[in-house]
């Protein structure tokens, strides 16, 4: 797997950020409940084995990938209880080749992004499911990864992450832009500490 560059801080998710890519009728920074962190579900691996198969039954060869990311993806780690499932397809911009028949099979999109690597993000019922959709070779996804494998093989790093989203949820339970600026920091830590640098003119 290729290294891709360290995310740019300029690509933080502030409110507007969420505000300009918000699809239908959603909270925009402040959750329908309190962020909080839970203890490791051994269930989550299968909700993320359902949804894979949900996802594959919807798009067939259409879904070039599906992978579980995210903290629930790292066995013993805290989080919250939602399931992160990256979706690659051969053109995120082009939704009619995919929204329809995800939207068929229960999911609905609710975020657009055409300036960050034309993500697009769908929930399912009750949004205990995050499904980002990313093209081909995707910096991003290529991060998710890293981070995932990392984690799941570095259990120092687990315990400082989990200690680090711990913190940001009791600082910030209200607001999903604070709590994910608060595990910015770490985040880039560990995934230097994995081999990621910044890109060329990034600031370090």
């Amino acid at each position: 797997m290729r290294l891709p560059p360290l995310p740019d801080p300029m690509n933080a998710l502030t409110p507007d950020r969420i505000a300009a890519g918000a699809v239908g009728d959603r909270p925009i920074d402040v959750p329908l409940s309190a962020i909080t962190i839970t203890p490791y579900d051994p269930a989550w691996p299968a909700r993320y084995r359902a949804e894979r198969s949900r996802i594959g039954a919807a798009l067939g060869g259409r879904a070039l990938a599906v992978e579980h990311v995210g903290s629930t993806a790292v066995p013993g780690l805290s989080a919250k209880n939602r399931v992160d499932v990256d979706l690659i397809v051969t053109d995120p911009a082009d939704e009619a080749a995919y929204v329809p028949a995800l939207e068929a099979a229960g999911y609905v999109l609710r975020m657009r992004e055409p300036d960050w690597y034309e993500h697009r993000c769908l929930w399912n019922e009750g949004h205990t499911v995050n499904l980002h959709v990313f093209g081909p070779d995707c910096d991003e996804h290529l991060r998710h990864l890293i981070f995932r494998d990392w984690l799941r093989a570095h259990p120092d790093d687990l315990e400082f992450y989990e200690a680090e989203k711990r913190r940001a949820a009791a600082d910030s339970p209200w607001s999903m832009s604070a709590y994910n600026a608060r595990k910015a920091t770490s985040i880039i830590e560990i995934l230097r500490r994995a081999g990621l640098r910044p890109a060329a003119g990034q600031r370090r």
